[in-house]
């Protein structure tokens, strides 16, 4: 599969937005340790994290419509 440079950068720009919005909500509004608390494992709770985010920008590149 080659790699289109419009895909990349519109997944891209939503993995910024995306991971901000995580950041905001887990350090800001939740608590990184009040979750840590509340699943008990620090290598659960980063890989769920990591999955949050990267899942959705594969998504959003796959989902792009190529320009002819």
């Amino acid at each position: 599969m080659k790699l289109k440079r419009r895909k990349i950068k519109f997944a891209s720009i939503f993995f910024v937005c995306w991971f901000a919005l995580w950041v905001l909500i887990v350090d800001g509004i939740i608590g990184f340790q009040t979750l840590l608390d509340k699943v008990g494992s620090y290598a659960i709770l980063e890989s769920v994290l990591i999955l949050l985010v990267l899942i959705p920008a594969v998504f959003v590149y796959i989902m792009i419509k190529e320009e002819k």
